[in-house]
């Protein structure tokens, strides 16, 4: 997986276990070892859109597409001015309100998993899980007209 918030980083994850952190040249080694590891998905599912900031709120908004074929939308809210999500979820809720009304989803299972909570937006490790989160959603989602993924 690939995250434009760092651009020179490739990670790899596995779902329920390990990840690793590499530099962009990661992708060559994994062609060249091809016949000994696969990627287990098929299709490419990605998301791209804006970038917008306010005040302390850190909001992305992307379409969500897989083979060329848009599939949903993706709204990516950051509060910068916390580490612990638990400590501040009652706000970012309220935030995202203002503009989702009654679509706003519980606290990610990411945070609510991790004993000591905090969020470490450097690393980037928390916000790609969530995305391969998303990402087997939409690959398993069959394509129905008004259908979403929450």
């Amino acid at each position: 997986m690939h995250n434009s918030e760092t651009p020179l980083s490739c990670m790899a994850l596995f779902e329920g276990g390990p990840y690793l952190t590499a530099d962009a040249n990661f992708d060559v080694l994994m062609v060249k070892l091809k016949s000994h590891f696969q990627n287990a998905k098929g299709h490419k599912v990605e998301s791209r859109g804006a970038r917008y900031r306010y005040c302390d709120f850190l909001v992305k908004v992307g379409t969500v597409t897989m083979s060329s074929s848009a599939r949903g939308i993706s709204v990516e809210v950051e509060y910068c001015a916390c580490v612990v999500p638990g400590d501040c979820w009652n706000l970012m809720k309220e935030f995202m309100q203002s503009f989702l009304g009654s679509n706003v989803p519980e606290i990610p299972t990411v945070f609510t998993s991790k004993p000591e909570g905090l969020f470490v937006p450097a690393d980037c490790m928390d916000t790609m899980s969530q995305y391969l989160e998303l990402f087997s959603k939409v690959r398993k989602q069959q394509v129905l007209p008004g259908s979403s993924v929450r």
